[in-house]
């Protein structure tokens, strides 16, 4: 008979600890169902609430998910490896590639949603784009997804007056992106600004990414700067924690 061991570590998380070594030996392999309550509760003599916890443990940092009717599976999607510097380089969208053919490798990334509005700058995007509150902005609003997950939701803001009738207003913004049609137009960003926080997601967001009960979000505001530090773009991005890791590799 299996215990939840002794200490002062709460018996979930011991649970919890014993699970992932499971998982990290290869006792359960990714797409594996673990142990489920009933199961937990007979092997450590626990109640419900303590073998929920510990599978919930589990699902917060990304190493399972719940199947609604089946039970709690290895999660076998792998963390995208987000490389924040390679990434922004202007190799990348003055070639005509994707900021994210820096992170992807050979794996599959789909935006499965777009829209594209002309909108009065929001309070909060005025004064970091440099424009007044009156002034339009051109918002663009995506969701990506990875190998089939939902990893991200982005929302762009840009001055209306600087992307008019450009292909930056187009749900498809073509080779290279925004920041190549913002080159075209004699704006090409020249420095970029990222402010990294997390917290728990709200419920839209928790939708938006099909996110297991319990895990947070990453949340990413990148400004791009033209010469002279003009703001040309502010990009909100709202990531799912668990299939990000936050990657920055640079000189001293």
């Amino acid at each position: 008979m299996a215990t939840a061991g002794s200490g002062r570590q709460p018996k979930y998380q011991r649970i919890a600890n014993d699970l992932k070594d499971a998982i990290r030996s290869g006792t359960y392999a990714p797409g594996d169902r673990l142990p489920g309550e009933n199961d937990l509760m007979a092997q450590y003599e626990v109640a419900r609430m303590t073998a929920r916890q510990a599978l919930g443990v589990l699902q917060s940092e990304g190493l399972a998910e719940a199947r609604k009717g089946s039970g709690v599976f290895v999660r076998d999607f792998q963390p995208l490896r987000r490389r924040g510097i390679q990434r922004l380089s202007r190799e990348q969208w003055g070639a005509g590639r994707s900021v994210w053919a820096a992170d992807l490798g050979d794996r599959n990334l789909v935006v499965d949603q777009v829209e594209v509005t002309e909108e009065e700058a929001p309070e909060h995007i005025s004064p970091a784009l440099a424009v007044d509150e009156a002034d339009p902005v051109c918002v663009r609003r995506r969701r990506f997804v990875l190998d089939g997950k939902p990893v991200l939701v982005a929302t762009s803001y840009l001055p209306a007056s600087l992307v008019a009738g450009s292909q930056i207003t187009q749900p498809d913004t073509g080779p290279g992106g925004t920041y190549a049609r913002l080159a075209e137009l004699g704006h090409k960003p020249v420095h970029f600004r990222e402010e990294i926080r997390s917290r728990m997601p709200t419920p839209e967001e928790a939708a938006q990414l099909s996110l297991s009960m319990g895990t947070p979000v990453i949340l990413i505001c990148r400004t791009a700067f033209a010469e002279e530090g003009r703001p040309v773009e502010v990009n909100e991005m709202v990531l799912d924690s668990a299939s990000y890791v936050l990657e920055y590799d640079f000189d001293a």
